[in-house]
């Protein structure tokens, strides 16, 4: 049944895809080309919405009780109008972020779905208390925005998406949570039929319409299979979105190191970085999949590994991602701690052989 309707809705994504794109161009949700995009001419956005009616169609098909679904229904009804709207009209971002926070709270109070506590070592369990609601709220509208942020190369935050749902749809799985794993397979599937027009060179934009959608319901999923966990699982989501988060938290790094708003928009994004190394923009997109991956691979094993294991696993991921940071210039160009420690210890030794070998002549 499951298979049946991952086929349905990925045709259904395929067929809606191109109506959208008529649609969008009807009613005026268009990107023109200024010097913050990277498209050259105008193009169609609110691709979203056929990954939004896609999704819908294989939800019904699924064989669960919808009839507690309704918060989630609700919240992403919101998502969507918010996301839609800006597409066409272009929100402040107080109203897009008041619309997340409407969104977030109907699903977290509605259907009461929250992070409650959590398991630290060597301490034990934290209660949230009243904070349980609060954390959560901030939560969804965190993956909500890192999301929204990665957006900025065609079928870039659809492929990241898809690769943060399989893996939380693999560890449902094993689970045996049999609600979480369909409803990220489902929604897996109606963002690969939109990436068929996504990928570069991309004939329609997913917009805000699309991006918001998706970290809403990544960020309902994480917590419908993750609440209620030891500190070492909760660092698992964090770990599958390792490349959102990531871009998200430099970015406010980076801007509050140059003493900017953490609001204002720059050409320092991760994908931003690897353009101007000179890949493609193909190659850049691939390279930020297999990033993606990476963290996403990590996770999973982070979640089968001992306590120890585990550890090392982080520590490993950081001190990677620090490298990686420096080499691309994620924050500044003049930031490489790491780097420049490893370059004056190699001319260091350097200096010290031609100095024996003087000696020795």
């Amino acid at each position: 049944m499951v298979t049946i309707t991952l086929v349905v809705v990925f045709l259904a994504s395929v067929i809606l895809t191109p109506l959208v794109r008529k649609f969008a161009f009807a009613i005026g949700a268009v990107d023109n080309p200024n010097k913050r995009r990277v498209n050259k001419k105008p193009m169609p956005t609110l691709g979203g919405l056929a990954i939004i009616l896609s999704f819908l169609i294989g939800f019904v098909m699924l064989p669960i009780d919808l009839s507690s679904f309704w918060p989630i229904l609700v919240g992403g009804l919101i998502v969507t109008l918010v996301g839609v709207f800006d597409d066409r009209f272009e929100l402040t971002a107080g109203m897009k972020l008041f619309g997340q926070f409407l969104a977030s709270s109907v699903v977290v109070f509605g259907g009461n779905l929250m992070i409650n506590y959590i398991t630290l070592p060597l301490i034990g369990q934290i209660n949230f208390g009243w904070f349980a609601g609060p954390f959560t709220i901030i939560w969804i509208i965190a993956i909500m925005n890192a999301i929204n942020l990665v957006d900025g190369l065609d079928g870039l935050a659809g492929g990241i998406s898809s690769i943060v749902l399989i893996s939380i749809a693999a560890m449902a799985y094993v689970l045996n949570d049999f609600i979480v794993f369909p409803i990220s397979m489902v929604l897996v599937a109606a963002i690969l039929g939109f990436l068929i027009y996504n990928f570069h060179p991309a004939s329609i934009f997913m917009g805000d319409t699309g991006a918001l959608f998706l970290g809403y319901m990544i960020g309902v999923l994480s917590v419908m299979g993750f609440k209620n966990v030891t500190f070492i699982s909760l660092i698992i989501p964090i770990m599958i979105l390792g490349v959102p988060f990531s871009d998200t938290f430099f970015a406010i790094i980076r801007r509050v190191s140059q003493k900017k708003s953490i609001s204002e928009a720059d050409h320092s994004h991760l994908h931003h970085r690897l353009l101007a190394l000179g890949f493609t923009h193909r190659q850049t997109v691939i390279l930020i999949y297999a990033l993606s991956a990476m963290f996403a691979l990590g996770g999973f094993i982070f979640f089968i590994s001992s306590f120890v294991g585990s550890i090392f696993l982080l520590i490993l991921l950081l001190l990677s991602l620090e490298i990686l940071v420096e080499f691309i210039g994620w924050i500044s160009p003049e930031y490489r701690p790491i780097i420049r420690f490893f370059q004056q210890r190699m001319a260091k030794i350097t200096a010290y052989r031609k100095q024996r070998r003087g000696r020795n002549k």
